[in-house]
């Protein structure tokens, strides 16, 4: 893809035109006054409930053009950015999260950084804002930033992305699959090659892409994980080619953890339900019910994945390999 291509072309798709989930530097204050706790925690140690612990809907009306910024959004999605404390567990470790600088990808990184780890970060030109951000928290850390701009839909450029990264970090221990692109098309017969191959290479070639050439880089202990979602389980009528890749995702961690078992690699995928982000904002045309269906009746903040990608990279889930963890608000997916 062209680089003049970029600021039209993101790396996640939704509704109409392709978009990206960026995401503010900082959260809201009603999220920075929460408790916070002990090493390790999320929203600190004291027992709270998970239906009110996070915004409900309703949700105020609220439309952004591609591809969305958080600042924008009304609450404000939190990434963990005051709420997350590290214990330590990826000391020395080094790692690598496609689509870094946004929603789930940057919940990761936070935590990652928190933890003790050096991060290499992969997103569009067009998203250098949000990941100049993130760079500045991975850095309040003490760790080490590396922020790899361009397009995962490029063979070249997925080599380039692996190779880049394992020489400023000095290694590679943990790769996260995250980048994803999403469009929604009601009728098949509307459904262009263009876009079922945009999607595709996106979410499933660059995975195989990335994963290929890092690979003879990954020494016994290191992991991969892959972000899937449960559009793999219970695929919406709109999503017929997203959904698709989802699955594809779960058969491939499946398949890639047997076959690098006994190298010591892990290999685990995470299926997310409906959570905060600025991709919703750019293509639902009424946000006031979103995520009010699932059994907590609210969406997720990509603050609540953070610990379960640390879990999977640390050694605490050393026994576990081509595993699907579900976060989808009690929906029961995986």
């Amino acid at each position: 893809m062209k680089p003049e291509d970029d600021a039209s072309a993101s790396r996640r798709q939704f509704v109409g035109g392709m978009t990206a989930g960026l995401a503010a530097a900082f959260v809201s204050p009603a999220f920075g006054q929460q408790e916070s706790g002990p090493a390790g925690s999320l929203q600190g140690s004291s027992k709270q409930d998970p239906t009110t612990q996070y915004p409900r809907p309703p949700f105020p009306p609220q439309k952004q053009e591609p591809p969305g910024l958080a600042i924008k959004m009304i609450p404000r999605p939190d990434h963990g950015e005051t709420t997350y404390k590290g214990s330590g567990r990826l000391v020395g470790r080094k790692a690598l999260v496609t689509g870094g600088d946004s929603g789930i990808g940057r919940a990761a990184v936070i935590a990652f950084a928190r933890e003790g780890a050096d991060v290499a970060i992969n997103y569009l030109p067009v998203e250098e804002p949000d990941a100049r951000e993130v760079v500045e928290l991975v850095r309040a850390e003490g760790r080490k930033a590396v922020a790899i701009p361009g397009d995962i839909r490029d063979e070249g450029f997925c080599s380039r992305l692996v190779t880049t990264a394992i020489r400023d970090l000095g290694g590679l221990d943990i790769l996260v699959n995250n980048a994803a692109m999403q469009a929604a098309q009601p009728s098949i017969v509307d459904l262009t090659t263009e876009q079922f191959d945009s999607i595709f290479k996106c979410n499933v070639y660059a995975m195989f892409w990335i994963t290929r050439a890092a690979m003879p880089h990954l020494k016994p202990g290191a992991a991969i994980i892959n972000t899937s979602s449960v559009e793999a389980y219970t695929p919406s009528e709109a999503f017929l080619d997203y959904a698709q890749t989802k699955a594809c995702i779960v058969a491939f961690t499946k398949s890639l953890a047997k076959q690098v078992a006994q190298q010591g690699i892990r290999v685990n995928a995470v299926a997310p339900g409906p959570f905060w982000t600025p991709m919703q904002t750019t293509g639902w045309a009424d946000l006031s019910r979103f995520g009010k269906d699932t059994p907590l009746g609210r969406p997720g903040q990509p603050a609540e994945l953070g610990p379960l990608y640390v879990l999977l990279a640390s050694q605490e889930s050393s026994y576990a390999t081509g595993q699907v963890w579900g976060a989808s608000g009690g929906e029961g997916q995986p």
